[in-house]
């Protein structure tokens, strides 16, 4: 008797072996971005191909296309590699600063940006809503933070604001925006009119024949009503008498 065979594998040779990250260079490059995005502290270039796997140290196109991004930072005296960010700040009165720079400029800024330099970024913003200084929008669904702004008219004497009282707190919380069937009911009674959008152009029908296009004549069938002529004379033709 002969042997058994091994049982074949199912192996697809055509498919490239899973290394994690890809034999692509673009591909490499994003892993190594991703990961020093994440780390919040420079790193060697050879801590940085270990980790993701790629190698930056060999391939002198990916370590190009590495150090040249725009959100790569190197230090030459140190060899250390960083990656920058929108924002650069590490603790919670440099947070602030930064806020107050955004809001000058007439505009708050998303906590999701605030996050990715400095991971307790929420938990300083929330300690600064408390303390007043500033504003936090939060998301409907689950209350988390969106986006802060600076709060320039604080509660005190210095910067001349008062704080509101809590019955006037709960009046406005009480409002609710009409439906829109009572809104224009109330522009109405007030001489206002709701904005109308822009009716859409009629369109042509589409039944309408296009100028300079005819259609071929049609070819009427002769009805023959002398059926007691029929083989004698060809009535489907013009009777022509012969000549005297």
């Amino acid at each position: 008797m002969s042997a058994a065979k091994p049982p074949k594998k199912n192996v697809v040779y055509s498919q490239p072996a899973d290394t994690g990250t890809g034999n692509n260079v673009n591909t490499q490059l994003v892993y190594a971005l991703d990961y020093l995005k994440s780390t919040s502290n420079p790193m060697r270039l050879q801590d940085i191909s270990i980790v993701t796997n790629t190698p930056l140290e060999t391939d002198m196109v990916l370590l190009e296309k590495f150090k040249s991004h725009d959100r790569v930072q190197h230090d030459p005296k140190t060899g250390l590699y960083s990656y920058r960010h929108d924002f650069n700040f590490r603790d919670k009165a440099t947070l602030l600063t930064e806020i107050q720079r955004q809001t000058r400029k007439g505009g708050g800024i998303a906590v999701r940006a605030l996050k990715e330099p400095w991971k307790e970024a929420p938990q300083a913003i929330e300690e600064l809503e408390k303390e007043g200084e500033v504003l936090v929008t939060r998301t409907v669904k689950d209350g988390q933070l969106r986006m802060v702004f600076w709060n320039e008219i604080k509660p005190d004497e210095e910067s001349g604001g008062k704080q509101v009282e809590k019955e006037f707190l709960d009046l406005w919380h009480q409002l609710k925006v009409p439906n829109d069937v009572d809104l224009l009911k109330a522009l109405t009674s007030e001489g206002l009119q709701a904005t109308a959008s822009e009716a859409p152009a009629p369109k042509a029908p589409s039944n309408l024949k296009k100028k300079g296009k005819r259609s071929a004549p049609r070819q009427r069938q002769v009805r023959i009503t002398n059926t007691h002529l029929k083989g004698e004379i060809d009535l489907s033709r013009d009777y022509h008498a012969a000549g005297k």
